[in-house]
């Protein structure tokens, strides 16, 4: 697994959302803004983040996205596979053949390495990553 900035992008915005939460969209250009997150990066993160329906949209004057569950509902694993990122170690995707169409004798730690991943960001929600941001601020 290599997490790219569309994983890590995925999270901080939703996060970002979760935080600011006061029951209005929050637009993309105000996350942007607070994020230091191109625009039109934030358009296609998002895009992908409504058609898995972590966030809806709201359109018109005063529109934007809100979270289309509550922030203690939604793990990162829902958002980094919602962006399509993988995380999955083995270089095989779990066929075992990467090593001349064999598996590797590396394959069983990478699967074990991999669920471990798994099961912590299934683990953590939205509310979680925030709480746990406001208790090392002291706030």
């Amino acid at each position: 697994m290599q997490l790219t900035t569309k994983g890590r992008y995925a999270v901080t915005a939703m996060l970002d959302l979760a935080s600011n939460d006061t029951g209005k969209p929050i637009t993309l250009d105000i996350i942007s803004q607070r994020q230091n997150i191109s625009l039109s990066y934030l358009e296609q993160l998002f895009a992908k983040l409504r058609r898995a329906e972590l966030v809806k949209s709201v359109r018109g004057p005063g529109g934007g996205y809100l979270l289309d569950a509550a922030a203690k509902d939604i793990n990162l694993t829902q958002i980094i596979e919602a962006v399509d990122e993988n995380i999955d170690l083995r270089r095989c995707k779990g066929m075992g053949s990467c090593h001349n169409g064999r598996q590797c004798i590396s394959h069983q730690l990478w699967c074990e390495v991999s669920e471990q991943i798994r099961t912590f960001l299934n683990g953590k929600t939205l509310q979680m990553v925030i709480d746990d941001h406001n208790l090392t601020k002291g706030l």
